[in-house]
């Protein structure tokens, strides 16, 4: 019998202790057969087959922040130091939460199908299947439609996000033509067969993450607060629910957490594996974000990605090529449910053939490049995606389907996992529930979407649909032969965004696009006038 029909046999009978040292078993035998065939099975293993504990934790630590990390400071200039602060840690916990009912649920799903003699050798569990099994198709269809949605637009964003970034280290072609080639690199992922084969991808993106995350707080400390630095958010609603939008969709990663659980030797094991994963990424964010803003505080309204304030050098240099790199990781982290979904539907999701696997999957990259072409607006889709999306994919929809599915005393009963005593068993998880639900629906989809749509509709106002080079500033070779006493020189009566071009108080300047100061819409008319 294959490894993982006897894991599914022991998830069965997993209460007793008999069972867990059964399904132990199952997962140390199918390691086993991941190892046969001498040395090159054994580094193929080592670099591709993933599915422990650690495997799980990398990647979900991965995904979580990827270009989002270069988003937060602005974030904190929306919302305010102690604002910002809160509302991580605050997510981040709620985050958690929904990510462990998730997980109870895929364990319910998946025990109560292997007791029907259901196998998955050749299947990769997902979220919709999961809401199919325990509540029935209307919740399927929901969660698939939102589920997918997310994904999509989440690949969009890491494409946006390569192009913006690769224009700090080389501004000779402008965003378009670089979110083009990116595209075409990060079509790649179709070979990746499932969450199983990213064991080293996940540790490499998780490095370069971290590099990123201290090289912004340490540039940020060792460049010290800009001449006349102010710290005045929050300053209008729009900006606080934007940016606290921006933090929802953070720590919202968790879309995935099926299939990942799904790659797992040990899929009991991922209860505390989000939670664990969110503290180290906190230990990323919070510091660089809060350095950043300190450094240069109102300025970041102007600066969606931290990157563009901070001096150019090879360490700047590296840390953008690095977070290209992760977020091709990324890119395949988003997309490979959407190739699981699309494979089932033309019935070539148990192909054998890589290549044939490969070149179907192909058609679910043209229409995340071509949407990153349509909406390039780098930072303001965080947290639209955020507010509308994510506050259902993750928050709502697991909380409420964790509600629906315990609702009566017998399923309570035959529960395969019960909620944890520190949380007040079944009558503290419905409380949390119900608070997470509400709280979500207003504040993250009611106040974020309002104000996330709003700064949307701006940007799509200001700049257009298939903006050729989304804010960048006109080109050093343009505006370096002026003389100082030229009537083209930055005054207070000129747009502020060009003025922040020639960044004065900086050593090295940065050649960076600055994003749209929301306060003064018609200041970037001129500069989209003369600077696109």
């Amino acid at each position: 019998m294959a490894s993982e029909t006897v894991a599914g046999s022991v998830l069965a009978d997993e209460k007793g202790p008999s069972g867990l040292r059964r399904y132990q078993a199952g997962a140390e035998e199918e390691e086993e057969h991941a190892g046969e065939g001498g040395g090159k099975s054994w580094l193929s293993g080592l670099l591709w087959h993933g599915g422990s504990a650690y495997d799980a934790w990398f990647s979900c630590a991965s995904n979580q922040v990827a270009q989002v990390l270069l988003t937060l400071p602005y974030s904190f200039a929306q919302l305010g130091m102690v604002s910002g602060i809160l509302f991580q840690l605050f997510y981040g916990l709620l985050g958690s939460w929904t990510a462990y009912l998730i997980s109870i649920l895929y364990l319910e799903y998946r025990t109560r199908r292997e007791k029907d003699k259901v196998d998955f050798r050749n299947h990769v569990i997902q979220w919709f299947e999961v809401l199919d099994g325990l509540l029935g198709r209307h919740w399927r269809n929901v969660g698939l439609a939102f589920n997918c949605t997310f994904l999509l637009f989440g690949s969009v964003i890491q494409l946006i996000g390569c192009a913006s970034n690769i224009y700090y280290v080389n501004d000779h072609l402008d965003k378009r033509t670089w979110t083009y080639i990116f595209g075409a690199c990060c079509a790649t992922t179709v070979f990746i067969p499932s969450f199983h084969n990213y064991r080293v991808w996940s540790f490499l993106g998780l490095l370069m993450t971290t590099y990123t995350a201290w090289y912004i707080a340490v540039a940020s400390l060792m460049h010290g607060q800009v001449e006349g630095v102010k710290h005045s958010g929050p300053t209008t609603i729009m900006l606080y629910f934007t940016g606290a939008t921006n933090i929802l969709y953070t720590f919202g990663g968790h879309a995935v957490t099926v299939e990942v659980m799904h790659a797992m030797w040990r899929p009991q094991k991922f209860k505390a594996i989000y939670l664990l994963a969110t503290l180290y990424v906190l230990t990323l964010t919070l510091p660089s974000a809060s350095a950043a803003y300190w450094a240069f505080g109102d300025q970041l309204l102007t600066h969606s990605n931290a990157l563009s304030l901070l001096p150019r050098d090879a360490w700047r240099d590296a840390a953008v090529v690095l977070m290209l790199i992760h977020q091709f990781i990324t890119f395949g982290f988003a997309c490979t449910p959407l190739y699981f979904v699309w494979e089932k539907l033309i019935g070539l999701h148990d192909c054998r053939s890589l290549c044939k696997r490969a070149a179907a999957r192909l058609p679910v990259v043209v229409p995340i490049w071509f949407l990153a072409i349509i909406f390039p607006f780098f930072g303001p889709i965080n947290s639209a995606v955020g507010s509308l999306l994510v506050s259902f994919t993750v928050y709502i929809i697991p909380a409420m389907a964790h509600m629906c599915t315990f609702r009566s005393p017998q399923s309570r009963e035959n529960a395969v996992e019960r909620p944890p005593r520190f949380a007040g068993g079944w009558t503290g998880a419905y409380v949390i529930n119900s608070f997470v639900v509400a709280w979500v629906l207003v504040v993250g989809f009611g106040f974020g979407g309002w104000a996330s749509i709003t700064n949307f509709v701006q940007q799509v106002n200001t700049f257009g649909l298939f903006a050729k080079c989304y804010q960048c500033p006109p080109h050093p070779a343009v505006a370096s032969p002026l003389p100082p006493s030229s009537s083209m020189a930055p005054s207070p009566s000129m747009p502020f965004i060009f003025n922040m071009t020639g960044m004065a108080p900086m050593a090295a300047p940065s050649p960076a696009p600055a994003p749209m100061h929301f306060a003064f819409p018609h200041h970037h008319h001129r500069h989209h006038r003369h600077g696109l």
